[in-house]
């Protein structure tokens, strides 16, 4: 069956995750789909576990970079060697259940597979100390871009091939969940959000919701990427 849709999955140092989220994604992918793992420059035994979980399913490939240039630098190399008609990712530390993303193919196809969808989770049941702070940033980056944001970096996403191709030069940092959805919005592509739960991390460790300097870390870091995301999509 030849490929339709592309999720494209970066993993820095995520070894221990790795066996689960390739089941979990056995489990439950829709047909007609591919999963990119991408090496994002791991420094642990991802590309280990890669190498031997790639031939036991065939729906999988990786893209490896020796080096870590950011989130969406991942991302991006993955988008950019992707098969399908629609696009996406979502997250590898199994915080995102992978069977969210063949529910966010069913809606792509309910919906007529057009090129003016974008498709994307929206959290559940979080705790409240997170969700206070994702509403708060929303609400600034609502305020700053002039645009209605909320519940940015939830996961999955999925967009049409034209969409990708159209992009202006993409950050290659965390705030390419921002740029995307923001983008989206400002072309008037019709947003479709669908209810996802979160896990708690079952490995490894997350590089940015740990304690308050982290986070105060996300902010200034947010404000400077608003502002080159505001001049890129105007």
């Amino acid at each position: 069956m030849p490929v339709r849709f592309s999720a494209v999955v970066p993993c820095y140092n995520e070894e221990g995750n790795l066996p689960r989220l390739f089941s979990r994604f056995a489990e439950t992918l829709a047909p007609g789909c591919e999963v990119i793992f991408v090496d994002n420059g791991s420094t642990d035994g991802t590309a280990r576990v890669l190498e031997t979980l790639l031939p036991r399913y065939p729906f999988s490939r990786v893209v490896s970079l020796s080096e870590n240039k950011g989130y969406g630098a991942g991302i991006l190399s993955g988008l950019k060697s992707a098969e399908g008609e629609f696009l996406g990712w979502t997250h590898g530390d199994l915080q995102c259940d992978p069977a969210d993303f063949s529910l966010a193919v069913s809606l792509a196809e309910k919906n007529g597979l057009r090129r003016d969808l974008f498709i994307k989770g929206l959290r559940r049941g979080r705790p409240f100390s997170d969700g206070f702070f994702t509403a708060a940033m929303a609400a600034f980056e609502s305020l700053y871009l002039r645009l209605p944001l909320w519940d940015v970096n939830a996961q999955p996403c999925l967009f049409h091939r034209a969409f990708f191709e159209a992009w202006p030069p993409a950050p290659q940092d965390f705030s390419l969940d921002l740029f995307a959805f923001a983008l989206a919005l400002k072309k008037k592509s019709e947003i479709i959000r669908f209810p996802v739960s979160v896990s708690p991390r079952a490995a490894g460790y997350s590089s940015w919701n740990s304690g308050f300097f982290s986070r105060a870390s996300l902010i200034r870091r947010t404000i400077a990427s608003g502002a080159r995301i505001k001049r890129e999509i105007s």
